[in-house]
């Protein structure tokens, strides 16, 4: 199937020419046609599956046709489009920016870190579409800087991630503000019961869209965990996995945003050309940062589980978990930053003995086997079966209640009698004593 079979107008094909797009994804060959239709659509597929376009592509193609405005200020924008972090959000619009290179379309987007006062004279002009994360969007609603009851369309991007962020209830207060007619789209990577409760409240009758397959790990990429017993051998195995000849660019997740700064100035002692990024950096250096990234400026990327959604670097050739994620779904979209455009990637996990539960819960959803490599840094345990430690406090009430079972058992049986006690026994009646009368036998005399 070709692109040219939707039907695009003249402008959006000649974009898909110029950025050498040959055929659809999956999930672009499915969406696509519902998104044209007006359906609503509920969309789970991985990220890097081509989920941006497929959204992107109908809704310029709808909003060329729609009937122009005459300018007002403040009016809705035609296509409201949320994300949850500002590097989603800048990712969707640069690709916008690249399907509507030929067309007269304005694309703004508002996010956190960035002026007030430049995204207010932004928003002053008519916005085809708009592209935002919901606490800056949230903000903009309150000051009345910008009306949402025209819009023609919603998209809700990253729906799982925007659950545990806790956007949901700011997302419920923007649809309030919206109109009631428009057409929904809801995307996600993982489609369990509360994202299907979540869609209920936006979607009517939705068209189901689910590339199962796409769902799981990315079969390009070699999944490896090394046992380790601290954080200096963490470190030790790590430093070894960063001077791999095959290594080209890396991204190495941390749980806090401390431990990246610390672990990033450590790496940059040890000539790495490494950077941050986390969530307590400014837009304008989380920006750079990733500019740079892409410019193979900085090798290697230290992040939080920011990074893990909306960073597109076709050159990243490892990602390493320095920590496990606390959500199984996370492991997914971190690995997915390898392995893409059909290259081939190397996922690598440091694995101490507490996080070795977790592994076993990414095997199992993810349905791989993940590989086993012991390092000569490492004086850990090669099994990664996890087994569940007992506390002290259980530890010693446990031993407690033995020992008072095993005294009770000596206790009862210490007074038990033996058999045919009373058989073979008797015991003799006592016998009151009897007193002599000596002054009788004294006066008889």
């Amino acid at each position: 199937m070709s692109f040219s079979n939707f039907g695009f107008i003249p402008p959006i094909g000649k974009a898909i020419s110029r950025i050498n797009y040959s055929n659809p994804t999956p999930i672009q060959e499915q969406c696509i046609p519902a998104v044209l239709s007006g359906r609503d659509v509920l969309a789970s597929a991985q990220t890097g599956t081509g989920k941006t376009a497929a959204f992107c592509l109908p809704l310029l193609d709808l909003v060329a046709n729609k009937p122009k405005h005459k300018h007002k200020r403040n009016i809705s924008p035609d296509v409201l489009i949320l994300s949850p972090t500002r590097e989603l959000a800048s990712q969707i619009e640069q690709e916008l920016k690249r399907f509507s290179h030929f067309m007269d379309t304005n694309i703004v987007a508002v996010v956190g870190g960035v002026s007030y006062k430049l995204q207010n004279k932004l928003l002053k002009s008519n916005v085809n579409f708009l592209v935002a994360t919901p606490g800056r969007l949230m903000d903009l609603v309150r000051q009345k800087k910008i009306n949402l009851k025209h819009i023609d369309a919603l998209v809700i991007d990253e729906a799982d991630r925007m659950l545990d962020m806790g956007f949901i209830p700011d997302i419920k207060k923007i649809f309030e503000c919206t109109s009631k007619d428009q057409q929904v789209l809801m995307f996600t990577a993982t489609l369990n019961k509360q994202i299907e409760k979540i869609a209920q409240q936006f979607l009517k009758d939705p068209q189901r869209i689910a590339i199962e397959q796409e769902n799981k790990a990315n079969k390009n990429i070699q999944q490896i965990a090394y046992p380790v017993a601290d954080y200096n051998q963490k470190k030790l195995v790590l430093v070894d996995v960063l001077n791999e000849s095959d290594l080209n660019q890396a991204i190495i997740f941390t749980a806090t945003k401390r431990e990246a700064d610390r672990l990033s100035d450590e790496l940059y002692l040890l000539n790495h050309r490494s950077k941050t990024l986390h969530g307590d950096m400014s837009q304008r250096e989380r920006t750079r940062t990733i500019s740079r990234f892409k410019n193979n400026e900085i090798q290697i990327l230290v992040a939080t589980d920011v990074a893990a959604r909306g960073i597109d670097v076709d050159d990243i050739t490892h990602v390493i978990n320095f920590d496990l994620p606390r959500q199984v779904e996370d492991y997914i979209h971190r690995i997915g930053r390898t392995g893409r455009a059909e290259r081939k990637g190397k996922a690598i996990s440091l694995v101490v003995d507490k996080e070795k539960f977790m592994l076993q819960k990414i095997e199992k959803y993810a349905n791989i086997k993940i590989e086993i490599i012991k390092s000569n840094h490492s004086t850990a345990d090669l099994s990664l079966t996890y087994k569940k430690k007992e506390s002290g406090f259980k530890k010693k009430r446990r031993s407690s209640a033995s020992n008072k079972k095993n005294n009770d058992k000596f206790t009862s049986s210490s007074k038990r009698k033996k058999p045919g006690f009373k058989a073979d026994v008797k015991a003799k009646p006592r016998r009151r004593p009897v007193k002599k009368n000596t002054k009788s036998q004294a006066t008889v005399s």
